[in-house]
């Protein structure tokens, strides 16, 4: 913050000073995203504003379109896509999609892709099933990723299908989401993002290409961080951690699967019991309602710290965005649980601009008037409906790590183990003693799919070997004697 020399500056506003430079800073190193001033950003609320938005766009694209998105569902609306994507790419733009293997498995095959192929688009899958990798689908690109020419970038939890826009006819509302539309030199960031990702699928995107080699121009005055993760690197986790811990105020938090770590857990009642208003809004129902009773079990820690929770009441609430104090907000595809944080490829912008989080703390108000509050009871908690779908194998996997780590916890004596955490010990203890009942009676219902998982994995390794070992060759052979 710079003062004219003329006027001191008061003790007050030099340490406000001091704490936002030291604030910037510690974002900057922990989400390992810069700063960029200068752009414009335009909040969209749910599925049609979004998918809208983005069709206005593909259809006046100019140079290029980078498409990236968990779910293509084989529906109309995907179709729609399809066909504008393609007549865009038959006028000469460059067209690149990303889909995901797993997130589109029962969903849409391959062969959709085929009118935009035919006319130049380019259509690749993130990590698709091999035989050499048998435990490779864990990690998925649960990114929602549009970007157009040097222009405009969308970002949200909006995947490209007709469950976003609800069914009237059954009574069914839109589901909640929320994305931006994004101008200004931070689009550069999020092209950078998706060729990173492409690249890694294949041949690089032209270094030629027009988003890639200029910066736009300045569009406005919000300022941004582009945190694009990629598994195991655990950038938005280091930020969210970073959250609360700087939040003095309020800390609003929207999730459509919450299956928070320990850590942060423990930071989000910590930040309540501090006299910060936390708060956490997830699904009240879902198509998977395991991932909901999973939620569940955290809330009476939560609750008992003075955390207040409320369920959606709609049909759906699929958003992933967060506010603090008034002054940072968040919004993208990560859901606060450990599959994407550490899982994934993520995709999420953090604002760091009053004006924008107002209009978020306006709209989080607004969702809670269609909410219920969870509250405790004498010994439980209060009613809790379902919850919200997860990105495929993320609710799993996220739901598998906390059974373990409970359960690992009271083998090990590691720590106090809380109320919350009864029904996870009770399942934990019923699986083992299945497990010992099977291996006691059965023992070759174990043994078997151990030795072929193990024979899977060996020949998948080996497999990598001879890779790593042919790729260093042709290194030897390509470099100058």
């Amino acid at each position: 913050m710079t003062m004219p020399a003329d006027r001191p500056v008061a003790p007050a506003s030099r340490e406000e000073a001091a704490v936002r430079l030291l604030a910037q800073q510690t974002f900057s190193r922990v989400a390992g995203a810069p700063l960029i001033e200068g752009n414009a950003v335009e909040l969209l609320i749910d599925g049609r504003a979004n998918f809208d938005a983005w069709l206005a766009a593909i259809r006046a694209a100019r140079t290029s379109i980078l498409l990236e998105n968990y779910i293509f569902d084989d529906d109309a609306l995907c179709l729609e896509f399809r066909d504008a994507l393609a007549e865009r790419a038959a006028a000469g733009v460059r067209v690149c999609v990303i889909r995901d293997w797993l997130g589109c498995l029962g969903k849409s095959r391959d062969h959709i892709w085929r009118a935009l192929r035919m006319v130049g688009g380019e259509v690749r899958t993130y990590n698709p099933f091999s035989v050499t990798s048998p435990f490779g689908w864990v990690s998925r690109d649960h990114r929602k990723l549009l970007v157009v020419d040097a222009e405009v970038g969308f970002v949200s939890g909006v995947c490209i299908s007709k469950e976003w826009l609800g069914d009237p006819a059954r009574g069914m509302a839109a589901w909640r989401d929320t994305g931006i539309a994004l101008r200004g030199p931070a689009v550069r960031d999020l092209a950078v993002a998706f060729a990173d990702n492409w690249a890694s699928l294949g041949d690089a995107l032209p270094a030629q290409l027009s988003i890639l080699c200029h910066t736009p121009p300045v569009a406005g005055d919000t300022a941004v961080r582009v945190v694009a993760t990629l598994p195991s690197t655990a950038g938005l986790y280091r930020l969210d951690q970073m959250l609360t811990a700087l939040a003095q105020r309020t800390l609003w938090l929207t999730d459509a699967y919450f299956i928070g770590t320990s850590p942060y857990v423990q930071g989000l009642a910590a930040a309540a019991r501090d006299g910060v208003d936390v708060r956490l809004l997830v699904p009240g129902s879902s198509d998977l309602p395991v991932v909901g009773a999973l939620s569940r079990t955290g809330f009476r820690s939560l609750l008992a710290a003075g955390v207040r929770v409320y369920e959606w009441n709609g049909t759906m609430l699929h958003a992933k965005s967060a506010v603090v104090d008034g002054r940072w907000a968040r919004v993208g595809s990560s859901n606060l649980n450990i599959a994407s944080w550490m899982g994934n490829c993520e995709l999420d912008v953090a604002f760091e601009d009053e004006a924008f989080a107002r209009r978020m703390e306006a709209q989080y108000e607004e969702d809670l008037r269609g909410a219920t509050e969870v509250v405790l009871r004498s010994r439980r908690r209060g009613h809790a409906k379902g919850s919200g779908p997860s990105a495929g194998s993320g609710g799993a996997a996220a739901g598998a790590l906390r059974l373990a780590n409970t359960v690992g916890a009271a083998i090990t004596n590691r720590r106090v183990l809380g109320s919350s955490e009864a029904g996870i010990l009770l399942g934990g203890a019923l699986v083992l003693l299945a497990t010992a009942g099977v291996a006691l009676y059965w023992p070759r219902a174990l043994a078997w799919p151990l030795a072929a998982l193990a024979l899977w994995s060996a020949f998948g390794v080996i497999v990598r070997y001879i890779g790593v070992v042919r790729r260093a060759r042709s290194r030897r052979r390509a470099a100058p004697s």
